[in-house]
């Protein structure tokens, strides 16, 4: 995919088709590229609703520097939105602790929402979950709605140098080197928790072997799975977009 908005536009079909719509409290960006800048949707456009021109390209000012928007209301109460979601601004902190991350994936999904409200990290205990194997954090308390400067500050250093985090009482974030990684941490991170809380009822996950585990995400996190499994999933979410599966 050539442009980064044709990409964060699947990613937010694919994320929308797995149960990531988050409202308002949901947010995909992709940096920019000037310095300081990043794309995201705009205030109250939804992720099934995605449109590569709706996406808005934002400065480190919250400012608007390209991108459409969309048209929001009926009728003579009609109106185009060019405002940015408030809530991306935590994410400005992680692109300037992190120049290898160039997509932030944050949603709320019911099983990860559930493991973030009981404070349980996500253990690696089946192989889908593997590519998060050792690049997986955890905040353990919740540093309030993430709309200021020191949430942003907070998330960004317990996420450190990995590229997942569980948020309790709160949700989730991936960080990928591209929309691609970004997404598809996201999918399994969603998957993984609701296993997780599936197997509670038979005894309860069981962490896989270190090193195969390590071995397995060397080879599920390579740039060509990643893309390959991102281009399938895009391909399903559009085709259901257009009424054919």
């Amino acid at each position: 995919m050539n442009d980064v908005r044709e990409a964060l536009t699947r990613c937010a079909w694919i994320l929308a088709d797995e149960g990531h719509e988050s409202g308002l409290a949901g947010q995909l960006t992709a940096r920019g590229s000037a310095a300081g800048t990043y794309w995201t949707l705009p205030l109250g456009l939804a992720f099934d609703e995605a449109t590569e021109a709706a996406w808005l390209l934002i400065d480190d000012e919250m400012r608007v520097r390209a991108g459409d928007g969309f048209v929001a209301g009926s009728g003579t109460g009609r109106a185009r939105v060019r405002e940015p979601n408030p809530a991306t601004r935590f994410h400005l902190w992680v692109y300037r602790a992190r120049a290898d991350v160039g997509a932030i994936v944050h949603t709320h999904p019911r099983a990860v929402s559930a493991l973030a409200a009981a404070r349980v990290p996500l253990v690696i205990g089946h192989m889908d979950a593997t590519p998060l194997f050792d690049d997986l954090a955890f905040l353990p308390e919740w540093p309030g709605l993430p709309t200021a400067d020191r949430e942003g500050e907070i998330i960004a250093a317990a996420l450190g140098g990995k590229h997942a985090i569980v948020l309790a009482n709160h949700g989730m974030l991936t960080a990928g080197r591209s929309v691609a990684e970004a997404t598809f941490l996201g999918v399994f991170m969603e998957r993984m928790a609701r296993l997780q809380l599936d197997a509670a009822a038979v005894g309860g996950v069981k962490a896989v072997d270190a090193a195969e585990a390590a071995r397995a995400r060397d080879f599920l996190r390579s740039d060509r799975i990643m893309d390959l499994t991102f281009d399938a999933w895009a391909r399903k979410a559009s085709a259901r977009r257009k009424g054919i599966a």
